[in-house]
């Protein structure tokens, strides 16, 4: 391409290359304008030179019009694990992409079959993806509370093992560990690999191996401590190290309105774990053994907050390439390989259950563990790992009302005090969650179809 310009009595060539800019000067005679042909650029000074395109601007044009632009951006689409070959197929069939529907289920479907217009088409999606929306978040919601009712029962059913038939804590973990193998048909069902996808199997094994190790500390502190001062001090480790490693790992951050609610919930079990007055007077009178079996009771609740905290946050780095299936059954074989392993370092024993009840309450247990799970599990897909464990506080409280009913024991102030609290802190959380979302739809969509009738498009 080249453009003229009159300079005396020569004739200025100059042609524009992508990197480089010549010019060339002719000796001839200047060229002669054309009848009816106007050559002459703006110049400086002129009317409508800085309307003129420069050469910037022109190179800029040519480079958003190439046909090696179109082709490069026809190769950028990003290839994700869910659906970019549908999305290639819908391309080439020149049908336009819907947005789905987030969690599934009967809101799933999008646009109505009625619809008139292209307005109340998109308006009738709009409705469909926020109720699904609002439905799959009531539904998480659903399954981390049911997640953590699981859990209290998990802590009354060990304590019942162990006061009535002598079990083990760590050997509930690995007959529980045993049951659990059976969740390998589910990825073998979907086709998938049981140990992950290629290139996310250490990542995977590190989960499992964090998850289970938390599992071995938890209840290997029961041995040293209550049941109730064991599983309150982990679920408190296991909120506040979950928080600050999602924000040091994951750079995910809490909102202010949900630091307040998880402080107030830590609060709450800090003051479930106060001592009465009884245990103040008679751990003074205890010897240096009792207290340092307990400190190390106390150590390992705490640990196995940490290893929680890192297996939360791990899975949540991995939800998009590993499944509920194959990450319960991580868990499982590799609950098989630890727990054998802490039985013998703390030189716990092998008590079978004798009985139908204990085989009853050993089965109980292993429905309950795969039941609180799959709920958290599932929830640390669409939620931050410290709210999935703040709201599996409710533990505690359900511990105590179902200890009520069970065993004879009464609680003691602080105890109720600070259970109410929990009660109160996760029920705020997940009001704060649920209710604003249907009126955040609302205004989304009313704001798109203001969009859609204005006259700019």
């Amino acid at each position: 391409m080249e453009s003229t310009q009159l300079l005396g009595s020569s004739k200025k060539r100059v042609k524009i290359h992508p990197h480089t800019v010549t010019a060339k000067y002719a000796t001839h005679t200047p060229y002669s304008p054309q009848p009816g042909i106007h050559t002459h650029f703006p110049q400086p000074g002129d009317d409508g030179y800085d309307d003129a395109p420069s050469f910037e601007d022109f190179g800029s044009f040519v480079e958003e019009t190439s046909d090696r632009k179109k082709l490069t951006e026809g190769r950028k689409w990003p290839r994700t694990l869910f659906g970019s070959r549908d999305k290639d197929k819908d391309r080439d069939k020149g049908t336009p992409l819907r947005p789905q529907a987030v969690g599934g289920g009967e809101g799933s479907e999008l646009g109505g079959g009625g619809a008139k217009g292209p307005a109340r088409g998109v308006g009738e999606q709009l409705a469909s993806f926020g109720e699904a929306s609002v439905s799959a978040s009531r539904l998480t919601w659903v399954g981390l509370l049911a997640a953590a009712l699981a859990h209290g029962c998990l802590i009354v059913l060990t304590r019942l093992a162990s006061e009535r038939f002598g079990l083990g804590p760590l050997f509930l973990l690995l007959v529980r560990s045993i049951v659990q193998l059976l969740s390998v048909a589910v990825p073998l069902q979907r086709g998938e690999n049981p140990f992950g996808p290629g290139g996310y199997r250490l990542r995977l094994f590190c989960y499992g191996v964090t998850y289970s190790l938390a599992l071995c500390c938890a209840y290997s502190s029961l041995t040293f401590v209550s049941t109730e001062d064991g599983m309150t001090t982990w679920r408190m480790a296991t909120t506040a190290l979950s928080a600050i490693l999602a924000f040091l790992l994951l750079e995910e951050r809490l909102g202010l309105s949900d630091g307040i609610t998880i402080a107030a919930g830590l609060c709450g079990l800090g003051l479930a774990l106060l001592p009465t007055t009884d245990e103040s007077e008679s751990d003074s009178q205890t010897d240096p053994v009792a207290f340092w079996r307990s400190a190390f009771g106390w150590s390992l609740s705490a640990l196995a907050g940490l290893w929680m905290a890192l297996a939360l946050v791990n899975y949540r780095s991995l939800k998009e390439r590993v499944g509920v299936g194959t990450a319960l059954f991580t868990v499982s074989w590799t609950g098989c390989l630890l727990a054998p392993t802490s039985m013998a370092l703390l030189q716990e024993g092998w008590s079978w259950p004798s009985g139908a009840p204990a085989w009853g309450l050993m089965l109980g247990l292993a429905a309950c563990s795969v039941g609180a799970f799959l709920g958290m599990t599932h929830a640390l897909t669409r939620l931050h790992p410290a709210l999935v464990s703040a709201s599996q506080s409710l533990e505690v409280p359900t511990a105590m009302l179902l200890q009520l009913a069970v065993l004879p024991a009464a609680p003691s102030a602080p105890v109720v005090v600070g259970d109410a609290m929990v009660v109160l802190a996760v029920g705020w959380l997940v009001a704060m969650k649920l209710l604003p979302s249907r009126g955040g739809g609302r205004r989304q969509r009313e704001e798109y179809e203001e969009i859609l009738d204005s006259p700019i498009k």
